[in-house]
């Protein structure tokens, strides 16, 4: 009887295909009902499949669908079946506390290699390696260690500020976030392998880095929906052309190459041997075992290539938000040459530290991290074995949740009711207030590339204005997906 009905359903396709979508629909009916999260709001396609979500991710704005959603269904929203996206400060100390077991979700897999024999710190969704990995490079990325780089940050800046003098010269205008975008990649080249990529000075995508950056975002954040596609779908990408992200690799394996068989000259000695290759180097030299070669390539790798994006576009929302808003500007400038008068600050250009005492940059700084953070998706994670309580509703085991930055940062309970606004003062009116905003301020808390962020000069913000194109009004889009 059975294979008689096989026979009948294979010599009439258009009821096979019927009686596919009948099991697949009862399959999913069955599901919804036993579902004990059921009731939880969102779109119906997000019920479904993925699809929806994939598609949501697909267009680009995903930050402002999730705010959207949130403003309209409140605190738990779904975005897929069996994940979902929360605003609430106490999901964030729960899911993202150093203590906590909830662990990265499959949507990181798809931003690695799918090799399992191979990890990076962003992508390995095992806690107990990816601790063991993070000690390994700990130190090079303490502040101390960092501040050691500001001389590269500075040559960097300075290359910069002469395109910026040569434009305001000339009358022309500029893509500033392409700008931001070559000062970010030639400063991290310069303090990982003390070699810049030459972006500033020619002002073009160098090899097709930038377009291969932004390729491999936009694949990444897609495909991390799907992540159990990831390895089909990096064969077939193996086998297209890909310039941009082999130059990096081949730039950076020159590069490791050149520090191992010679030594650099004496005046370039100090500069050097503060580079994070130089460092690796020296530590692979004293533990082979604890760092290894593949180690080094892969740290120079993600730094240059996690970093550069994330950095361009925080100093894109920062030098834009502090430009287009006149007295926000002319209290920043007052601020910094008050400083300057009373010789509390450097020449040419001020250092970390001292930037540190400006606290009305510091509020610009993280006024324009809080509005355009650099990703727009939720940073999802796994529900971990016994389940968790968060916002007031228990999660089985195995869902996935996650917060996302532009969410959390437009929270009227933590961030005051004019949330959509670029206003710094938010931060320096009450240090309660102040304390709390930080504690929920994810910009920063899982994007710490050794970036030129740490140490913005005021002379930047000096040098750039900002101006619309004749019929348009300047507009600030860019987010990592």
């Amino acid at each position: 009887m059975t294979l008689q009905i096989y026979a009948e359903l294979l010599s009439r396709p258009w009821m096979a295909a019927g009686a596919v979508a009948v099991i697949w629909a009862l399959v999913h009916i069955t599901r919804l009902l036993l579902d004990p999260l059921h009731d939880i709001p969102g779109p119906l396609g997000a019920r479904l499949s993925r699809i929806w979500y994939l598609r949501a991710v697909s267009k680009g704005n995903f930050e402002k669908t999730n705010i959207d959603l949130h403003r309209v269904h409140g605190p738990i929203v779904r975005i897929a079946p069996r994940q979902y996206s929360l605003d609430s400060p106490e999901a964030i100390r729960t899911i993202y506390s150093h203590s906590s077991s909830f662990i990265k979700a499959p949507w990181y897999y798809a931003s690695g290699n799918p090799n399992p024999e191979s990890h990076d710190l962003f992508t390995d969704r095992d806690p107990r390696r990816h601790s063991t990995n993070r000690r390994k490079v700990a130190s090079l990325y303490s502040m101390t260690s960092l501040v050691q780089m500001e001389s590269c940050v500075a040559e960097c800046t300075a290359l910069l500020l002469q395109k910026f003098t040569d434009f305001a010269a000339s009358g022309r205008s500029f893509n500033l976030q392409h700008w931001m975008q070559c000062y970010a990649f030639d400063v991290i080249g310069l303090i990982t392998v003390n070699k810049r990529f030459g972006f500033l000075d020619s002002g073009t995508d160098q090899s097709s880095l930038i377009s291969a950056l932004h390729a491999y975002l936009v694949y990444a954040a897609n495909v991390g929906v799907y992540a159990e596609w990831h390895p089909i779908l990096t064969k077939i990408v193996a086998r297209l052309p890909s310039s941009g992200m082999a130059h990096l690799q081949a730039f950076t394996a020159q590069h490791i190459a050149e520090a191992q068989t010679n030594p650099p000259m004496d005046e370039d000695d100090q500069r050097s041997s503060g580079t994070f290759l130089k460092r690796l180097l020296n530590m692979h030299a004293q533990n082979p075992e604890k760092i290894s070669m593949a180690d080094i390539f892969t740290t120079c790798i993600t730094n240059i290539g996690a970093g550069s994006d994330t950095t361009s576009i925080s100093l894109t929302a920062i030098l834009y938000n502090v430009s287009k808003h006149e007295s926000i500007y002319q209290k920043l400038r007052e601020e910094i040459e008050l400083a300057d008068e009373q010789g509390k600050l450097s020449s040419p250009f001020i250092t970390f530290q001292e930037a540190q005492n400006l606290p009305y940059l510091q509020a610009c700084i993280k006024e324009a991290l809080r509005l355009h953070p650099a990703t727009g998706l939720p940073l999802a994670r796994v529900v971990p074995k016994g389940g968790a309580t968060l916002s007031g509703r228990f999660f089985p085991e195995g869902e996935i949740v996650g917060v996302n930055a532009w969410v959390i940062h437009r929270n009227e309970s933590v961030f005051g009711p004019d949330t959509p606004s670029y206003r710094p003062e938010r931060w320096l009116e009450n240090t309660a207030r102040s304390s709390e905003m930080d504690r929920n301020f994810l910009a920063v808390r899982f994007l710490r590339p050794p970036t030129a962020t740490y140490t913005l000069d005021p002379e930047l913000i000096s040098a750039v204005g900002v101006s619309s194109a004749p019929g348009r009004a300047p507009v600030l889009e860019r987010t990592l997906a």
